[in-house]
């Protein structure tokens, strides 16, 4: 199975209330599924590295092998590909468990996309901080 998965995090403040959204798209541009929850207060960084990690271990219980990953985070995209050390100590053990996850895929192509490209995920982002 091949899908494609837009993550995203957001926090009204830095730290502030967060939340975590991922969505995951099938070859014929289907939803196949959505995954969002409140993260209470967090920091952006935090909510973005749940939001992957949230849509990673969705694929794989869906039975995804080939996985395209877009993210509108730069930072994780470039931390995630070696470029940037995960310097922040709270963070470390997010990443390792993305870089787990993502090594039981037989196939993973992780890219930045901006935000406008990360509609879905952005969205409902937005719809959970703004039930709280």
């Amino acid at each position: 199975m091949e899908a494609t998965l837009f993550a995203d995090g957001g926090s009204r403040g830095n730290p502030g209330h967060a939340a975590s959204a991922a969505v995951l798209v099938g070859e014929n541009g289907a939803i196949l599924r959505e995954i969002g929850r409140y993260l209470g207060v967090a920091t952006n960084n935090v909510a973005e590295w749940t939001a992957l990690l949230d849509g990673l271990a969705a694929a794989k219980d869906m039975g995804v092998v080939r996985l395209a990953v877009r993210l509108d985070s730069e930072l994780v995209v470039r931390q995630l590909s070696g470029q940037y050390r995960v310097k922040h100590e709270n963070l470390r053990p997010l990443y390792s468990r993305a870089k787990a996850l993502l090594s039981q895929f037989d196939q993973v192509d992780v890219r930045h996309v901006r935000r406008n490209e990360n509609k879905l995920a952005d969205a409902l982002v937005n719809r959970i901080l703004d039930e709280q």
